[in-house]
């Protein structure tokens, strides 16, 4: 299955830059050290942004949970990387019951090594 109204996907720009590109966040440095390491960075947050769309516009969802904001939905793809290598990326994303517009939550690849 799909996710529904995947054309209205968005990733809040502090997802990002303010998460997952920053050495400060609690969570978030840890993930940054590894997405920097794979060549995105503060310069070419587009870049990670239409790659991060893209796995929640072509893959299917492998899971999906309700909880008290609303519906979060698992999917898994592949992104290629600025340095040429191609990672497979766990995202994470909710629809709230409020809106109808796929919101990002989070991404993190689904394991230490690239694929290729």
């Amino acid at each position: 299955m799909k996710l529904l109204n995947k054309e209205k996907a968005y990733i809040p720009k502090s997802k990002i830059k303010d998460y997952l590109l920053s050495d400060t966040h609690p969570v978030g440095r840890v993930k940054s050290k590894l997405f920097k390491k794979m060549g995105f960075n503060k310069e070419n947050i587009e870049l990670f942004e239409r790659s991060i769309l893209k796995i929640a516009h072509e893959n299917e969802i492998t899971q999906n949970k309700v909880s008290s904001y609303g519906e979060k939905y698992i999917i898994d793809g592949t992104v290629c990387t600025p340095v040429g290598k191609t990672i497979a990326l766990r995202t994470v994303w909710i629809i709230e019951h409020t809106d109808e517009r796929p919101r990002f939550v989070t991404a993190y690849p689904q394991n230490k090594e690239f694929i290729s």
